[in-house]
């Protein structure tokens, strides 16, 4: 079972955390469903930028971003070449490490 490790947020996740994910779930879903509470102010629909994260390893092993998410991700805050929108980005085999930025674009944060 491969696993999520969420590197420290001041906000999000002080402390960092492993996350036991399973292939084809988003990055985005296990966050969620353990406490991590990434903004997605769209709903997981590809429309925004608040759920970016930097996939720090174990980038290589996800699909391909599409055309949409990469539109997308060209209005992210911080954008590096291993960006990622998480609701996008599905767990394969292989473990992640992820940065959450410390920024976003959204201009007033979603209480989901």
């Amino acid at each position: 079972m491969p696993k999520i490790i969420v590197l420290p947020h001041d906000t999000l996740c002080p402390e960092g955390a492993v996350l036991e994910a399973n292939s084809g779930e988003s990055v985005l879903d296990v966050a969620l469903k353990n406490g991590i509470h990434i903004e997605h102010a769209c709903e997981k629909s590809c429309a925004c930028t608040t759920c970016h994260v930097v996939i720090r390893e174990g980038f290589d092993s996800l699909d391909e971003s599409d055309e949409l998410e990469d539109d997308m991700l060209d209005k992210a805050w911080g954008l590096e070449p291993e960006s990622r929108l998480s609701c996008q980005a599905k767990v394969a085999d292989d473990d992640l490490v992820i940065e959450i930025p410390k920024y976003s674009l959204n201009h007033a944060k979603e209480d989901h």
